[in-house]
């Protein structure tokens, strides 16, 4: 069956779902993430069963604010997106403007999900005061609204009453954890944490990350963990400790569209981390996952 996916996100793992997904233990009571973004991880693993309840956080409280009323009133933030795509036929270049003026004042949820299926790539912009800067792509009018309410009403389906959702600092989640759950983390990638980007209301520091990871190590806690990738021979993200005693495993996104149009062949990979508990728990299945992740791979290729 088709995922649902209401929040359009670049940099969201939709598309990676299915990679990082098999790694997910069969016994996990809670599903918890702290940069849930568009939370694509949490409604493909409803989805497939993988987990009994969810847990989903984010430091972009108008994004949380979303989540939340795509899961609790569905009906209202469909009918809502409906009239502003209406509203914005025939003038869809100023209207996108007027919404995003709306949107910086008052933070509404519908605001905010016109702003994404209308803006270049799907992808957040802020400037230095925190407002939505992003600039509109013209070529398209956004998501059809049929098509929008479907995928909300599924998202609220698979969750409505397993979700728990917040927007605190991750630091205040990861404590929330035990060892029958599974923590799935995806901060903003290594090389945008300590410098101000605008993709991201709030970057993180990594060497207070790397103390939280020991700290769910030292409580035996499952956790994923996206952080970082390369491009060919391009590494991006300084190595990890060895002292978390983390798997890594790269996942073989695809050809990189960069290198493709300066006439070059390089793959792109994003590196997944899987933590000491979550090996055990795993124990000889790693492998075996591991080699239907490539030949699922090869296949499409």
């Amino acid at each position: 069956m088709k995922v649902p996916h209401p929040i359009p996100y670049q940099g969201s793992k939709r598309n990676l779902a299915k990679y990082i997904l098999p790694f997910f233990p069969l016994d996990v009571d809670m599903l918890i993430e702290p940069f849930s973004g568009s939370a694509a991880i949490t409604i493909a693993a409803a989805q497939s069963g993988k987990a009994s309840l969810f847990h989903i956080n984010d430091i972009n409280e108008p994004l949380v604010s979303l989540f939340h009323e795509i899961v609790n009133d569905p009906q209202k933030i469909s009918n809502n997106y409906e009239k502003l795509w209406k509203e914005q036929l025939g003038c869809e270049r100023e209207y996108y403007d007027q919404v995003r003026d709306l949107f910086n004042k008052a933070h509404k949820p519908e605001h905010l999900l016109y702003l994404l299926v209308r803006c270049v790539k799907a992808s957040i912009r802020y400037n230095s005061n925190g407002e939505f800067n992003q600039s509109p792509d013209n070529r398209r009018k956004g998501r059809n609204p049929k098509e929008m309410r479907n995928d909300i009403f599924s998202t609220s389906h698979l969750l409505k009453n397993r979700i728990t959702i917040t927007s605190r600092d991750y630091k205040e989640i990861l404590p929330i954890s035990s060892p029958r759950d599974l923590v799935y983390l995806d901060p903003p990638y290594q090389g945008v944490c300590s410098n101000r980007d605008p993709r991201y209301i709030e970057g993180i520091h990594h060497a207070e990350f790397i103390e939280e990871l020991k700290k769910m190590n030292e409580r035996n806690i499952s956790f994923i963990l996206s952080y970082d990738g390369k491009r060919g021979s391009v590494t991006y993200g300084e190595t990890l400790p060895k002292q978390l005693e983390l798997y890594k495993y790269e996942i073989k996104v695809g050809r990189s569209s960069q290198s493709t149009l300066l006439g070059h062949n390089d793959y792109t990979y994003e590196s997944l981390y899987l933590s000491k508990s979550l090996q055990d728990r795993l124990a000889s299945l790693i492998e075996e996952i591991i080699g239907n992740i490539d030949n699922q791979f090869q296949l499409q290729f």
